[in-house]
């Protein structure tokens, strides 16, 4: 008993729900081990009631949480204070406010809590101060009470920047290409956004996890996206290094060719190896004075955060990518041993800021064309769940990690084993305890050049599945994280960013977030395939068309989707449409041993779902040309999406040209699938370069579905 509680006040939950109706029990030892990792031993009995009787204590002499919050024009949350304590506000701009509690509470006192009601937006400091002598700080974030809406009804592409290779890129898609898709498909198509994955910088090596959403760290964008030719040192190169650029262009040349006309998978190692001597090049070209003074303003804009993570890729250079098998000294960001060999590896340091400056500026321009081009939205990035335990951030923030920890899913439905991901949680202590400015400080990076931010799994806003290191991802146990600071800090960056927040919450979904997200502005994710009514079946559907199956989820009617969400028909780990349409993506489970059940079986399934969506398709007259024309069954899903009340619909863009292969394949490892390798290829699986899908006439007969009436 002293353990669960001891678990409740460190907000694990010692039991889960996998399904409605059937709970599951964490284990003690999980328990145990998740505590260890927030800094809380509870071997043993003992042990445990020395952590109760510490917390309590703690507890009963704090005045104030480390963290407080605001939604504009509202008071404070604060805890139950002494009658006589002063509260003062210090602003962001050095304004000084005041209050005294004078009925324990503040409730409806006008000179209580209430009385800064009127407080600015933004992270302001807090102060109590009690009669009995007590003293407490803490961090007041007051933010708006929503996100900021995105700009009407838009539609747009959905595109794994990687994939999509010009003929001028070097063997994968750069921000030069990304600035022309965003020119031409505002300009000519009339879109609104384009959705990329995570571009944030990856931990090198070879082989580099060609996976987007296991970096490094997603503070700073990777320089393996920079279009070389686009830097303006790249004019002033001569002598032998225009000779070795000019050397390293044709050999960028072949790997793109071997991509595109042979081929071959995209080489991510391979493109980074010629873009590095590439950069090594073009940083010894001396910066102009007014590109001198704006790469001056960068880094002291960016401050410790970018001194750390060049930091890291400089000894990375010297000592491997694992910086927990560093030297000693050099484990730690602040030690005496790292503060000396930062002076030593000055110009180590210098080359990876500048290529962070590099990339910010690249991207800058992306969105700058996706804006001049008429987009109301431009770039939509993506945040991942978490960074690559031995990476850059978890090096530069150790204290904001919990260490021997991994984030995951647990058991469902659909994975009786449960998932790992491998990635290491943030501590709620931590955030809490700094103000929540690792957050604040990722948001405000990746909003820099953004008209809008996907979040992946933000449900990870309310609780994170724990996984103790070592064990099956069965042995896990959820932990509560403040999804009340989490989405204040998330609305005031977004806010000022002037940038919609779009959020990934498919899979499990406990109940009250999705409302909690939708009070806050927060845009859902729906999928086609899986927006159907899991509740009780009634005889007929919406429609009023005999139902196939009593037990089979309905699918719901294009007026019964939300509103505040992206709608999709399918994403980078789902199948593309056309492969649906066909089997192929049975085929190919079924190849690589992945079906839950005998071949047949699962062909049944697909083939009734697809009659299924055909019937409903029918019903309201998006299919007039019938179900035997795989572009016009592809037509009238993207229809159906734009009967929805979507306030964004998203064109998965390899549906736009008829690609048959997945992007990503859950389940499967590099050596048995080429996981985010891939070009954007053709029905034929021939890769398309990005002049031929401006060209694809099927892509442009889809589009001209969802653009607006002139």
């Amino acid at each position: 008993m002293g353990r669960a509680r001891l678990a409740r006040l460190h907000g694990i939950a010692t039991s889960y729900e996998p399904a409605p109706g059937r709970t599951v029990h964490v284990t003690e030892d999980t328990v145990v081990a998740v505590l260890a990792a927030l800094g809380v031993d509870a071997s043993t009995p003992q042990a445990v009631s020395e952590a109760l009787a510490a917390h309590a204590e703690t507890a009963g002499r704090a005045l104030l949480p480390p963290t407080v919050t605001a939604r504009a024009g509202r008071p404070p949350r604060l805890p139950d204070l002494p009658e006589g304590t002063t509260l003062s506000v210090r602003a962001e701009d050095g304004t000084l406010l005041g209050a005294e509690v004078r009925d324990g509470t503040g409730h409806g006192d006008p000179q209580g809590p209430a009385a800064l009601a009127a407080l600015p937006l933004g992270v302001h400091d807090l102060r109590a101060d009690a009669p009995d002598g007590r003293t407490a700080r803490a961090r007041l974030i007051v933010a708006p009470g929503a996100v900021p809406a995105p700009p009407g009804r838009s539609h747009g592409f959905l595109v794994q920047l990687y994939s999509l290779l010009s003929r001028r890129s070097w063997g994968m898609g750069d921000l030069g290409d990304l600035a022309d898709l965003a020119a031409w498909s505002g300009r000519t198509l009339g879109t609104g956004f384009v959705q990329l994955n995570p571009l944030h910088a990856a931990v090198p090596g070879r082989p580099t996890d060609p996976s987007p959403y296991r970096p490094s760290s997603r503070r700073f964008p990777d320089p393996v996206h920079l279009r070389i030719e686009q830097l303006p040192e790249y004019a002033h190169l001569s002598g032998p290094a225009r000779a070795r650029i000019d050397e390293l262009t044709a050999r960028a040349g072949e790997l793109r060719d071997d991509v595109l006309l042979r081929g071959g998978l995209i080489d991510r190692d391979a493109v980074w190896a010629l873009k590095r001597e590439a950069l090594e090049l073009l940083c010894a070209v001396p910066l102009s004075p007014g590109r001198r003074a704006a790469y001056c303003d960068f880094l002291a804009e960016q401050g410790r955060a970018l001194d750390d993570h060049a930091t890291w890729c400089a000894l990375a250079e010297r000592h491997g990518t694992d910086w927990r098998g560093w030297p000693g000294g050099l484990r730690d960001p602040r030690s005496p041993e790292t503060a000396r060999i930062r002076h030593r590896l000055l110009d180590r340091i210098d080359f990876h800021s500048r290529l962070a400056w590099f990339t910010d500026q690249q991207l800058a321009a992306a969105q700058r064309a996706a804006r001049e081009a008429g987009m109301p939205i431009g770039l939509v990035h993506d945040l991942a769940v978490g960074v690559h335990p031995s990476g850059a951030d978890t090096w530069a923030q150790q204290d904001a990690f919990a260490a021997g920890m991994s984030i995951g899913a647990p058991p469902d439905a659909f994975n009786p084993r449960g998932q790992d991901w491998g990635l290491p949680p943030w501590r709620p202590d931590a955030l809490a305890a700094t103000g929540y400015a690792p957050y604040r400080e990722l948001l405000r990076g990746l909003l820099r050049h953004a008209g809008a931010l996907r979040i992946d799994h933000v449900m990870g806003h309310f609780r994170l599945w724990w996984v103790p290191e070592g064990r099956p991802p069965t042995d896990g146990a959820y932990v509560r994280y403040d999804g009340e600071a989490m989405l204040s800090v998330l609305a005031l960056e977004a806010h000022r960013a002037g940038a919609a927040v779009i959020g990934e919450d498919l899979g499990t979904v406990e109940p009250g977030v999705r409302e909690a997200l939708a009070e806050r502005g927060v845009l859902g994710t729906s999928v086609l395939w899986f927006e159907r009514d899991y509740g009780p079946r009634a005889p007929e559907d919406a429609d009023g068309a005999p139902s196939p199956a009593a037990d089979a989820p309905r699918i719901l009617a294009p007026g019964e989707w939300r509103a505040a969400c992206l709608a999709t028909v399918t994403t980078h780990d789902l199948p593309p449409t056309a492969a649906r349409l066909t089997g192929e993506d049975v085929a190919l489970r079924a190849r690589l041993g992945l079906l839950a059940a005998p071949e047949e079986r699962e062909r049944a399934r697909a083939s009734y779902e697809l009659r299924e969506w055909f019937a409903a398709l029918t019903r309201h007259g998006l299919l007039p040309e019938g179900t035997g024309d795989e572009e016009a069954v592809v037509k009238a899903v993207h229809r159906f999406l734009l009967r929805t009340p979507a306030r964004m619909v998203g064109v998965w863009l390899p549906d736009a040209v008829g690609d048959r292969r997945p992007q990503n394949l859950p389940g499967t490892t590099g050596t048995q699938y080429p996981n985010w390798r891939l070009p954007v290829a053709g029905p034929d699986g021939h890769p398309m370069p990005l002049e031929a899908v401006t060209s694809s006439r099927r892509l442009r007969a889809l589009l001209r579905e969802l653009a607006p009436p002139t």
